[in-house]
């Protein structure tokens, strides 16, 4: 049983939400080692206007925005984060 809200708190300009942050990994296909990006998954109502270079606090850590796609659902959006 979660306790409390899910998620980490994300922040952007006036805009407070819980979001879902996938912390980087590698994948290993075949020969090669890929990385995958940091990325917080968000509501597109409420952080779907960000662009690249934009500011965000995702729990309690500064990042800019390098990507913002939304999702096949429309409803949510993945952003792709570089630490500041």
């Amino acid at each position: 049983m979660l306790d409390g809200p899910f998620g980490v708190s994300c922040t952007a300009g006036a805009t407070t939400a819980n979001g879902i942050l996938d912390e980087p990994t590698s994948v290993v296909a075949g020969d090669q080692v890929l990385m995958v990006d940091r990325v917080v998954h968000v509501l597109n109502s409420q952080f779907g206007s960000l662009v690249t270079g934009d500011s965000i606090t995702v729990d309690s850590v500064s990042y800019k925005v390098r990507t913002n796609e939304k999702d096949l659902d429309g409803l949510t959006c993945q952003i792709s984060l570089e630490k500041v």
